[in-house]
């Protein structure tokens, strides 16, 4: 066998250069570290039309997102959508943008749960975490390549959303194996599954609740769990996230001891012409004014991360149509962001998932 091709098969590290199996200018490839990769749906750069158009374009372009046929989607995408859309969409990002920072929330929230998830798994000098957006910046593939590049021999990676959607998690996986294609070296790769009903989880969106009502001088008479939409027609194709919405609503409802009649689950987020999952948040809020009540609260399971689905369409749109209808006490109960539950219920998934590995 050829020398020079016999060299390929030992060990990369200095062990090996020590006992002269890889030649002295070879640089030893970094190996044994396990990477965590936060995943959330994604961002804009800014709200400026460019920003916002490109950023529609990946995210509608995506045909896990949009299901159509291409012949029958994108003359209507390109026609008229990507030329109306980002002039609005943008000025609702305006509205909610972190001016501070100079970036959305979600970035913001999901970049800090990354820093401090590392922190607290820090007694594991192994594993190093990091974070991406399935759509927009950092992408999947450059924060998986700069993990492997770091060193990362194996990648857990995380899909933020607590209930599957093949529009959601399916994508992110997608990404992932879609970048490692172009790998010659793979990472070994385990994915997060849904955990809408772990009790980690569920514990943490009652908490809530609980802790955000008690800091109000009133008490809503109903609580919405108001659920991302997604058409009617992907659940009867076998998508399980309505199932897995359900579930969730029942269980915080029971772990709160309350009647069916006081805390309901509604889809918001509708888009295009099909029918989707109801019943329809705006529609509820609407007839629930209209009906004499007074007081709700809205609390949004199916984020991790507060963005423009709940500070704009839920605290915004949602609190404005309550109120014209005749509804008098609105809130929104934040989503659990980077506080100690959201971050008790990030660190216990990853924990569970790393067995094995660290």
């Amino acid at each position: 066998m050829d020398a020079t091709l016999n060299t390929r098969v030992i060990q990369y590290d200095e062990a090996s250069r020590a006992v002269g199996e890889l030649p002295p200018d070879h640089a030893p490839v970094k190996i044994q570290k396990v990477g965590v990769l936060l995943v959330n749906l994604g961002t804009p750069d800014g709200t400026d039309y460019k920003s916002m158009r490109r950023y529609l374009k990946e995210f509608l372009t995506d045909k896990r997102v949009i299901e159509w046929p291409r012949a029958l989607w994108y003359p209507i995408l390109f026609g008229i959508v990507l030329n109306t859309r980002p002039k609005r969409v943008g000025k609702a990002y305006e509205e909610i943008w972190n001016h501070e920072l100079g970036e959305s929330f979600l970035r913001t929230y999901t970049r800090n749960q990354a820093q401090q998830l590392g922190g607290s798994l820090s007694a594991h000098p192994a594993v190093m975490v990091d974070w991406a957006m399935r759509y927009g910046q950092p992408s999947i593939p450059d924060r998986m390549q700069a993990l492997k590049d770091a060193g990362c021999d194996r990648i857990l990676l995380f899909p933020l959303y607590p209930q599957y959607a093949a529009a959601t998690t399916a994508t992110v996986n997608d990404k992932a194996f879609q970048a490692m294609m172009d790998m010659r070296w793979q990472p070994a790769i385990r994915t997060v599954p849904p955990y809408h009903d772990d009790p980690v989880y569920i514990d943490a969106i009652a908490n809530s609740i609980e802790t955000h009502l008690a800091s109000l001088d009133w008490e809503p008479e109903i609580v919405l769990t108001s659920f991302h939409g997604i058409p009617q027609s992907y659940f009867l194709k076998g998508d399980p996230y309505h199932c897995q919405c359900l579930k969730t609503a029942r269980l915080v409802r029971e772990r709160l001891g309350w009647s069916k009649e006081k805390l309901m689950p509604t889809f918001q987020s509708r888009f295009g012409p099909e029918e989707w999952l109801q019943p329809y948040t705006d529609k509820t809020v609407e007839k629930l004014a209209q009906d004499g009540v007074k007081r709700i609260a809205v609390i949004n399971p199916g984020f991790v991360s507060d963005c423009l689905e709940t500070l704009e369409e839920i605290a915004g749109e949602a609190g404005e149509l309550f109120h014209e209808n005749g509804g008098e006490h609105f809130t929104h109960i934040p989503c659990l962001n980077d506080s100690a539950e959201g971050m008790r219920v990030i660190e216990s998934v990853v924990r569970r998932e790393l067995q094995g590995w660290i």
